[in-house]
């Protein structure tokens, strides 16, 4: 399955991955060395913690390989008009402005308002230009946001 991503969201993987096949590996192997030199196994906390964060490294760095693998980066199209991935919408509700960022499902932090271009907020900005009105269906019931910019 294809997955938009970012430029700076694919970089930003790469970057974690090169991390986690270089530094970290390093540091685990070290971390188990250590513990093996500590004599018997079958009781030796270290030696269970290091192949734990070891086990855990290593899934994750299979993980990064397979989005990286099926990622297709999505780049801002300035001759379209509206939202798009990478866009920053500004928008208004009940009286208060927010900054969203469109990202792929990948790089969604809601906490920092970056919302995938997959989900209901994401999906409903899509094309739309400074000025529209956009109703989102949510649990609580159907929010009207005012796109005050698209940048």
């Amino acid at each position: 399955m294809v997955r938009f991503i970012t430029k700076e969201g694919l970089e930003k993987l790469r970057v974690e991955l090169e991390d986690r096949k270089t530094r970290l590996r390093q540091e685990i192997a070290q971390a188990i060395k250590e513990a093996k030199e500590q004599g018997d196994l079958s009781e030796n906390a270290e030696y269970a913690e290091a192949k734990s964060q070891q086990n855990e490294n290593e899934s994750r760095i299979g993980e990064l390989e397979m989005i990286i693998k099926n990622s297709q980066v999505v780049e801002r199209d300035d001759s379209q008009k509206g939202a798009q991935m990478s866009s920053v919408v500004k928008v208004k509700f009940n009286g208060a402005e927010m900054e969203f960022t469109i990202v792929g499902s990948n790089e969604a932090d809601p906490a920092n308002f970056k919302i995938s271009n997959e989900s209901p907020l994401g999906k409903a900005f899509m094309g739309h230009n400074a000025g529209d009105t956009v109703d989102v269906t949510t649990p609580k019931g159907v929010i009207t946001y005012q796109i005050v910019d698209v940048k």
